[in-house]
């Protein structure tokens, strides 16, 4: 895991040299604090900033092929290095390190666009052809690393984080584009490669670029999901049995390539379901004693310490555990708000962020989660919602069927759902089951209610737009398929790459210099998971049945069948719920800073301060207002009023390749 950075000269360039390389380097120091390595010539610059996971001693970048034509610059890691490593050494390949970065060079020559088809890892990468002068760009099937890049005089800039794409040169605009951020609004995150700032683009997952000094772009999309065949459903048990078995095996295999690690490696457990799996497989899989890492909260609705300890207890690890208080979450959200790199609609990443202070302070660099499961195995109230509504469209007369949307969301100190009537109006019910977006359609319902919020200016004709851009961009991948798998579709392409491995993955933990690693995104697990029938999935509400299924052997049957708490963290409550409310508030919330960003209504906000502060407790609404509103006041205060370069002092251990 590292940071990642580069420039290529396009036509006759405006002068670009080490200096802009190592300010776009300085401002990823979170992400590779053990040193930094930097490559330039005439016509480009790559610089790297590393975090020492694989070949502590000679796994230094950028790397090169054997006659320095190919050059590489690398963020993550490659799981299946050691196999792809055994046939490039057939192929008479030479290798001077025992880094995973190497094998990725050596199998590009071999294959070039190709080789990503050959790569089992999360990644995102640059290889610079010395003979072409052109640049590959490329990133992970699943999008859990990032990958950014921009087009600004004559020059094409990528790196890891947006930061060190604008810190390359102080004339690139910083401007909030606003389409982007109603698609946040709306839909949680970007819906496409756009991101909230105009002119900045994010490689998407799946996908690589090509760019030469001539000007000439390609992209194309290597992989995706729509691309999977489903298997036929069946009531067969001893069909359901292989599955659960041929599941069980390659969440083994994957969980054995991420346990590579010249560091140790721990893993975080949160009392759920898919965080006590990957630690259970990792306690049968080594002899080691895990490291284990959790957060608590104060507030008891979000706390799940108690099913914490009894994982911890029956599996015997070393476990450390942050205590999370409100004031934590508002003294830390200004500094979230810095790595995501985009408003959130919850608070959510904050303990997270909080989480990875103290891996990184017991000297762990590495750990493991169980984020994707509920994405690929159908593990969220989304699909429940559409299952719920998809059985009362069969009878709609019915008088008792609309009470089975009040099983959903129990979990809610204010749950949406206050009666049958209110929840068949809440869930639209009766909507098209073949429309496209017929399992989110309720929640962008919900989530559209924040116009009220938003500026004249602003406001403009936002949801029908993006209805419009999202039509154009999956209608054809989701044509045939049955609305479940549509939805996992979307939460999949949607939510997981751009919001959840994003903000809550790659960013919270990466601030403290730490790789998460995602076992149940192994893009094997992944495909299989995708290729089997909605039924096994979730067996009538029975969410993640297959996996449950898989893994009886491993975890006590209580832990597996207990009710799902999605991990929520207070949001109004952090900034309101002590004795004062947070400092800050009044300066990004405030009349003039609202006025100056130009996005927000000053009287609605000033109504729902107040609001905040007679009843802290609000509604999802409420909540999800309140975040992305402060989230997007601190972006465009810290991203576009007063960006400034990140103040490292002269970088240490540097080495300049050639």
């Amino acid at each position: 895991m590292c940071g990642i950075a580069g420039y290529l000269k396009i036509g006759l360039p405006d002068k670009v040299g080490r200096s802009n390389l190592e300010k776009m380097i300085s401002s990823l120091k979170h992400r590779g604090p053990d040193g930094y390595g930097l490559f330039l010539d005439d016509y480009c610059g790559l610089a790297h900033s590393r975090l020492s996971i694989i070949d502590l001693e000679g796994g230094w970048q950028p790397i090169h092929n054997e006659d320095k034509s190919l050059w590489i610059t690398f963020n993550g890691e490659i799981f299946n290095y050691i196999e792809l490593r055994k046939r490039l050494e057939k192929k008479g390949h030479t290798f001077y390190t025992h880094s995973d970065t190497e094998v990725i060079v050596h199998l590009y020559e071999e294959l070039q666009e190709e080789c990503l088809h050959e790569l089992n890892g999360q990644f995102a990468f640059c290889i610079y052809d010395a003979k072409n002068r052109s640049f590959f760009l490329a990133r992970d099937r699943m999008g859990i690393r990032p990958l950014f890049y921009t087009f600004h005089c004559s020059n094409f800039y990528f790196a890891s984080e947006i930061k060190a794409v604008f810190s390359a040169d102080l004339s690139i605009p910083r401007k909030i584009n606003q389409d982007v951020l109603k698609e946040v609004f709306y839909c949680w995150a970007p819906v496409g490669n756009e991101t909230v700032f105009e002119k900045i683009y994010q490689l998407e997952a799946g996908n690589w670029l090509k760019v030469d000094t001539a000007g000439n772009v390609v992209q194309k999309e290597y992989w995706d999901l729509s691309h999977v065949a489903l298997l036929p459903q069946t009531n067969d048990r001893i069909i359901e049995k292989e599955w659960a078995d041929q599941l069980k095996e390659l969440l083994v295999d994957s969980i054995r390539l991420q346990l590579r690690s010249d560091v140790p490696v721990g893993a975080y457990l949160s009392g759920g379901l898919d965080s006590s799996v990957i630690a259970s497989l990792v306690r049968n899989l080594t002899d080691n004693k895990l490291k284990t890492f959790s957060v608590n909260f104060v507030d008891t609705v979000y706390d799940e310490s108690d099913w914490q300890q009894e994982m911890v207890d029956f599996l015997r690890t070393d476990h450390h555990a942050i205590r999370c208080g409100y004031k934590d979450i508002a003294d830390s959200f200004l500094d979230v708000i810095w790595h995501t790199e985009t408003p959130v609609l919850r608070t959510a990443p904050a303990p997270l962020y909080l989480l990875s202070s103290l891996v990184r302070e017991k000297n762990y660099k590495v750990v493991l989660t169980g984020e994707g499961a509920d994405e690929i195995f159908g593990g969220y109230d989304i699909f429940k919602e559409a299952k719920i509504r998809a059985f009362i469209s069969r009878f709609p007369g019915s008088s008792f069927r609309p009470f089975l949307l009040k099983r959903l969301y129990p979990y809610l100190p204010l749950s949406p759902i206050k009666s049958a009537a209110y929840a068949q109006q809440f869930f639209n019910t009766d909507s098209n089951i073949q429309d496209c977006f017929y399992a989110h359609r309720p929640r962008w319902k919900t989530t559209s209610r924040v116009e009220m919020f938003f500026s004249e200016a602003f406001r403009d004709d936002g949801f029908e737009k993006i209805l419009e851009k999202l039509h154009q961009k999956y209608e054809k991948q989701l044509h045939g398929k049955d609305y479940f798998t549509r939805a996992q579709f979307l939460e999949a392409k949607i939510l997981l790459s751009n919001y959840l491995l994003s903000s809550q993955g790659d960013r919270m933990a990466m601030a403290h210099s730490v790789e998460g690693r995602f076992p149940f995104l192994d893009h094997r697990v992944v495909e299989f998971a995708f290729s089997l029938p909605p039924a096994v999935k979730m067996r009538v509400l029975n969410e993640k049945y297959i996996l449950k299924k898989s893994i009886r052997s491993f975890l006590p049957s209580h832990v597996i069948d207990r009710k799902k708490q999605p991990y929520m963290a207070p949001d109004i409550l952090s900034f309101f719920g002590d004795d004062l409310p947070c400092e800050y508030l009044d300066y990004y919330l405030g009349e003039t800073m609202l006025k100056d960003a130009g996005f927000f209504l000053p009287k609605i906000v000033s109504a729902l301060l107040a609001k905040c502060h007679k009843k802290k407790r609000q509604g999802f609404m409420e909540n999800m207002a309140f975040t992305g509103m402060l989230s997007t006041q601190i972006l465009y205060d810290k991203f576009v009023k007063h960006f400034q370069n990140t103040d490292l002092g002269a970088l240490k251990n540097v080495r300049v390749m050639s």
